[in-house]
C-alpha cells in the first residue's frame, strides 16, 4: 500500500485517541528510522524515551528470536527462566529488594499505589490513607494513575477518580509538609519531570521529602519510568541524587521497545505488603518480555551505555544551549543527561515540532511550551550535529 492508504486505513480501523504526524514509520536502524517511502529520520524521540539502544543494536534483536523459538507465554503459575534472570540483574541494579514485572508504566504505578495502600493497612490496620503527589506530575492514563497525575486537563471527563490524593508543588518541600497529616501512607513524584515540562528534581527537595518519608514512616515512590534506565546518567535517576526510594516504577527503555514495566521495593516495604491473592497480572513478567530486559540489563553494562550518557552529556547540553543564545525562540534550557528540553516562545511548540519532521527530524513536545529531546543512549557527537543544523533549518 502506499503511505496514504496506511493511514487512511490506520483512521478507519483504529480508535482516533492520538493525532499523529502524517508519517508512517516501517524500519529503524541505528539512531534513524525510515518511512514506507523510505525517507530518513534522525530519531530524537526515540518512541517517548523507549529506544535507547536506537534500533538493531547488536545482540538485542537476536535475544528475542532465541527466546520466540523456546516460549514466549507460560503464566504466573510457574517460574519462568528469563523472569529469574531479570529479576536478579534489576534488583542488584537498583540495590533494592524485590521487583513485580507488568505489562507498562501506568501498571507499575497502579501496583506501586496498590503496596503502598497495603503497606498503610498492615501496619495500623485502617483503610483511609492519603497520598501525595506533585502538580504538573504525569503517571499514565488508568484511572489510579490519572488520581496522582497533576494535570486536571488530563483528569476531568473520568471523574470521580480515586479518593485520598493531595497534591503539592514540585520541588517546594513546604508545600509538600504542608498536606502532610496522620493519614499520609506515601508521596509519588518523578524524578525528572517528563510530560510536565522537563523539570530535574531539586537535591535539597529530593532529600527532603526522604527525611521526612524516613521520620514519620511515609513511603517515598519515585516514578523512573521515562528518567530511567541511564537517560540522566545514572542507571536510575535518583541514584544520582544519593537518594534511595522504598518504591520505584520503571517501564520504557527496560524492555527497549518490549512493552514491560516493573515496580521495585525495598526490604521494609517488600516484607510488610502485597501477599498471594493481592496483586496479579497475566503477560506481566512473561518469557519473551523478560528476555528483553535481561538482554538490556546485560548490553548496558558490557557496553557502559551510562558512561556513554555521561561522556555525551556536555556536548549536547553545550549545543542546545548556543541555539538558546541564538535564537529568540528559545527561551531556555532545562533537563539531565539526555532527557532535555528548550523551552519555546513566541510561537507554538507544535510548529517547530511539525517542522522538524518535514527536516528529516523527529523531536516531540513536552508540556505547552517545551521542546523535548530525548534521543537513543547511543548517539554521538555527530549526530547532535546533525540535530542542531535540521533543527536550525527547521525553525529558521
Amino acid at each position: 500500500m502506499k503511505t496514504n492508504e496506511y493511514m487512511e486505513q490506520s483512521e478507519q480501523y483504529v480508535l482516533h485517541t492520538y493525532n499523529r504526524f502524517p508519517v508512517v514509520l516501517e524500519h529503524g536502524d541505528g539512531v534513524y528510522l525510515y518511512d514506507t517511502d523510505d525517507r530518513q529520520y534522525l530519531d530524537f524521540a526515540a518512541g517517548i524515551a523507549v529506544y535507547a539502544l536506537g534500533y538493531n543494536y547488536p545482540g538485542f534483536n537476536e535475544a528475542l528470536e532465541n527466546q520466540i523459538h523456546k516460549v514466549i507465554h507460560t503464566s504466573n503459575l510457574f517460574y519462568n527462566v528469563p523472569m529469574t534472570e531479570a529479576a536478579k540483574k534489576v534488583v542488584e541494579a537498583s540495590g533494592m529488594d524485590k521487583v513485580f514485572f507488568t505489562n507498562s508504566g501506568t501498571e507499575a504505578i497502579e501496583g506501586a499505589i496498590k503496596t503502598a495502600r497495603k503497606y498503610a493497612y498492615i501496619r495500623d490496620g485502617k483503610a483511609d490513607h492519603e497520598i501525595i503527589a506533585m502538580n504538573h506530575s504525569f503517571h499514565g492514563r488508568s484511572v489510579g494513575a490519572l488520581s496522582v497525575t497533576g494535570n486536571p486537563h488530563y483528569q476531568e471527563a473520568f471523574k470521580p477518580l480515586m479518593g485520598g490524593v493531595k497534591f503539592a508543588d514540585f520541588n517546594d518541600l513546604d508545600s509538600v509538609k504542608a498536606q502532610i497529616t496522620d493519614k499520609t501512607c506515601a508521596i509519588i513524584l518523578e524524578t525528572v519531570q517528563g510530560e510536565g515540562g522537563i523539570y530535574p528534581a531539586d537535591p535539597k527537595f529530593l532529600q527532603g521529602i526522604r527525611e521526612i518519608c524516613d521520620e514519620k514512616d511515609i513511603l517515598m515512590i519515585l516514578d523512573e519510568i521515562q528518567c530511567g534506565m541511564g537517560r540522566t546518567g545514572s542507571l536510575y535517576a535518583w541514584q544520582g541524587y544519593g537518594v534511595q526510594p522504598d518504591i520505584m516504577t520503571t517501564a520504557k527503555a527496560l524492555g527497549c521497545g518490549v512493552p514491560v514495566g516493573a515496580f521495585i521495593l525495598n526490604k521494609k516495604v517488600a516484607e510488610h505488603s502485597l501477599v498471594p491473592g493481592d496483586h496479579g497480572t497475566t503477560y506481566g513478567g512473561n518469557p519473551l518480555a523478560c528476555a528483553a530486559v535481561s538482554k538490556v540489563m546485560d548490553l548496558f553494562a558490557e557496553n557502559k551505555i551510562v558512561e556513554h550518557v555521561q561522556e555525551i552529556t556536555p556536548y549536547f547540553e553545550a549545543k542546545l544551549d548556543e541555539l538558546v543564545e541564538q535564537y529568540d525562540c528559545f527561551a531556555a534550557r532545562r533537563g539531565k543527561g539526555l532527557m532535555q528540553g528548550l523551552v519555546v516562545t513566541g510561537r507554538p511548540v507544535g510548529e517547530i515540532v511539525k517542522a522538524a519532521i518535514r527536516e528529516g527530524l523527529l523531536v516531540i513536545s513536552a508540556g505547552s511550551d517545551v521542546l523535548r529531546l530525548v534521543p537513543p543512549l547511543i548517539i554521538e557527537e555527530k549526530h547532535i550535529d546533525e540535530m542542531v543544523e535540521k533543527l536550525k533549518k527547521a525553525i529558521g
